[in-house]
């Protein structure tokens, strides 16, 4: 889950205070699974009958709703609520980024800043790796580390390869269905026609 997700300035908790002010419990809904949705609208039943109450009770019942959908969003995405973060912490070069190329559509600057990343990582590890190749010639100690950063390199590289997209998620499934064995009965009847043709 991007580490944004569960602090005060976060997608989730905005679209909980989005909600709140506009009275609509389906401003949020979109944040949590399914199976949570009843809950969300329980709790923002509660939140908004209380925030009419005083300023202190709408801080209080605000501050409820948020960790509640936030500690619903968590469970869906398989990860434990550890409580809200503040707002304004480090969330790394490319989540504004992203965000910038969701709210303008414009691909351009998200592509560069991945592709700068991989680019850096690259060329960083296969120094390395050249600069422990000189002197891995006749020192075992100094050939397994050697190796040992030869094969991250290539690990790193096969995993970010192999990261799932749903383009490539179906191009291995057309794959696939080519390469599933045909049923026995059509090799039998490759095997009679061949068996026939051997015989003329």
């Amino acid at each position: 889950m991007p580490p944004h997700c569960d602090t005060l300035d976060g997608p989730v908790v905005t679209a909980a205070r989005r909600a709140l002010e506009a009275g609509d419990p389906a401003l949020v809904l979109p944040y949590v699974p399914k199976a949570g949705e009843g809950e969300v609208r329980e709790a923002f039943a509660k939140a908004a009958a209380l925030r009419g109450e005083s300023p202190a009770a709408r801080e209080l019942a605000e501050r409820w709703f948020f960790e509640n959908v936030v500690r619903i969003h968590r469970a869906g995405e398989g990860a434990p609520y550890e409580g809200l973060k503040p707002a304004g912490l480090d969330e790394g070069p490319v989540i504004p980024v992203a965000e910038h190329a969701v709210e303008t559509g414009e691909p351009n600057e998200l592509i560069a800043a991945l592709a700068g990343i991989v680019e850096h990582e690259v060329r960083h590890r296969l120094a390395h790796v050249k600069k422990l190749e000189a002197s891995a010639d006749g020192d075992v100690d100094a050939g397994r580390e050697y190796v040992e950063a030869m094969l991250g390199l290539e690990v790193w590289a096969h995993s970010l390869y192999g990261q799932p997209t749903p383009r490539r998620t179906r191009t291995a499934t057309r794959l696939a269905a080519r390469r599933r064995p045909r049923p026995r009965r059509c090799r039998r009847a490759r095997r009679r026609r061949a068996r026939s043709r051997a015989s003329t």
